[in-house]
């Protein structure tokens, strides 16, 4: 059996704090003095950072949350959901508000992006390993078999009841981390929080601005060289999540690489000239379900999306080593990587 190399990247992002990150407030509290709390969750370290005098109080009631949602979506517990869905052999399934929500975000996506983002794929993960660490080159008759239950179009959803097809299984990954960040979000909100910020796994997410009024700055990996940054962004009231290459994946013993992004269509790693895309928006889901759709869609397809779609702001890197950024960008980009960076034409 050939021996595979296998390199995971659990952060994409590094996020430049200017205020230091103190574990207890202060008697006198204020809105610059912020708290912190580490959380290991959905197979990924987790870091939460808010200020204020309700600081401690919304970080408590975040971490809460997020294991619940572990709890609601994970594709391993025997009480999650998406267990009962996946072992239905067809029947129907009742599930929670927080599973039909992402499930249906997730065929919206599909549906945006010819079908590049698919939750019935995940047969064709677990075959390359990629759920585990038992990784492998599939034979492409398996694929082709495990292929013909993929189609997330036969997903039967009404309200809080879902069928899927006998054989047919779902996976949520795609979709979890940027929903769950948009839950603390709320939670921070709802606890008079102004000022915030979140490293999910490296899915990032501010609440407004710092303490002191400015943007926060996010730093992109660079895909080429995953111990550097490539680019710092500015931003407020953003979520900025990636996808990318090199966040998982094997070599075989030719040197050849094999990443967890697949593409639907044959069941293979998306090679459509992307190695990295970073979607900016409003809401964590939808920059969640994009970032891997639009990486599956390569670069032609993502302009389209982008003439059709407003709300978002994309950085692409080509496998030639250009980095590709949206107008709205153009003042809060800057390029720290010696590659070239070009602003995205639509024309």
């Amino acid at each position: 059996m050939a021996k595979f190399k296998t390199v995971v990247m659990t952060s994409v992002f590094i996020v430049f704090l200017l205020c230091g990150c103190e574990s207890k407030a202060e008697p006198n509290v204020s809105d610059d003095i912020s708290m912190t709390r580490d959380v290991f969750a959905m197979d990924t370290f987790m870091n939460m950072k808010a200020y204020g005098s309700n600081a401690e109080k919304a970080l408590s009631e975040a971490e809460k949350r997020v294991y619940s949602l572990e709890n609601e979506l994970s594709v391993t517990s025997e009480s999650s959901d998406i267990w009962s869905i996946n072992h239905s052999q067809g029947e129907a399934v009742t599930i929670c508000d927080d599973t039909a929500k992402l499930v249906n975000k997730a065929i919206e996506i599909g549906d945006k992006t010819n079908g590049a983002l698919d939750i019935t794929l995940y047969p064709v993960l677990k075959e390359w390993g990629f759920t585990g660490e038992e990784y492998k080159i599939p034979e492409q008759s398996v694929l082709n078999e495990l292929l013909s239950y993929v189609d997330y179009s036969k997903i039967d959803i009404e309200g809080n009841t879902i069928i899927v097809p006998e054989k047919a299984e779902i996976d949520l990954g795609a979709v979890a981390k940027g929903y769950t960040g948009d839950e603390i979000m709320k939670i921070f909100k709802e606890n008079g929080v102004k000022s915030a910020i979140v490293s999910l796994g490296g899915n990032v997410q501010a609440l407004g601005s710092k303490p002191d009024g400015s943007d926060w700055k996010v730093a992109v990996r660079n895909p080429f060289s995953p111990d550097t940054d490539m680019c710092v962004i500015t931003i407020s009231d953003k979520a900025v999540i990636t996808s990318g290459n090199y966040e998982r994946f094997f070599t075989d013993d030719n040197g050849n690489r094999y990443w967890h992004i697949l593409d639907p269509a044959d069941g293979r790693p998306a090679d459509n000239g992307l190695v990295s895309v970073t979607v900016i928006g409003d809401c964590g889901l939808d920059c969640d379900a994009l970032s891997t759709a639009l990486f599956v869609e390569g670069y032609e397809n993502t302009k389209d999306f982008l003439r059709n779609n407003d709300g978002y702001d994309l950085i692409l890197v080509t496998d030639d080593n250009i980095i590709f950024y949206t107008e709205g960008l153009i003042e809060s980009f800057s390029n720290i990587s010696d590659m070239e960076a070009e602003v995205i034409k639509l024309d």
